[in-house]
């Protein structure tokens, strides 16, 4: 292979549309823009514009506020924990964190941290380190033996 052999698969570019090259090409004379107006001439931005009356987007009140401080967590439950171990993708004998939740699958990019979730069942004794952690899902880990270390306390489901 050499560099001025490289091209694009098949298909992979499109021909720019040439405008305004005779009627025989479909799109001459207006280039495909019609007759006259506003929106036939550059520069157009009447995408929210309601002909001058108060557009609806500032008529409707506004209600609420986004929490820019709100932590955004990736959630791993239980049995999909036990499921990786029983597929042999985590040693339940080695603590959990999350480089090995990542490298098992169960979580792609972590966010704000891991928050472990008690859906499912646990039979396996496992030492697991997490951001947070519900309460069922700490009294699943405590039943099968197993202890959660978590960042933040346990809330309710």
């Amino acid at each position: 292979m050499e560099l001025n052999t490289l091209t694009d698969n098949r298909g992979a570019t499109r021909n720019s549309k040439r405008v305004g090259r005779g009627v025989g090409s479909g799109i001459g004379k207006t280039s495909g823009s019609g007759h006259k107006g506003q929106k036939a001439r550059s520069g157009v931005a009447i995408k929210g514009f309601e002909g001058g009356q108060m557009p609806i987007h500032r008529r409707l009140p506004k209600r609420g506020f986004v929490n820019i401080f709100r932590k955004n967590y990736v959630e791993v439950n239980v049995g999909n924990i036990q499921k990786s171990i029983d597929d042999g993708r985590i040693d339940a004998a080695k603590p959990i964190d999350t480089a090995v939740l990542q490298s098992a699958g169960l979580v792609g990019k972590a966010k704000d941290g891991i928050r472990l979730l008690g859906n499912g069942d646990l039979s396996t004794k496992i030492d697991i380190h997490v951001s947070g952690a519900s309460r069922a899902a700490i009294s699943a880990v405590e039943k099968a033996g197993g202890c959660v270390v978590s960042r933040a306390s346990p809330t309710a489901e």
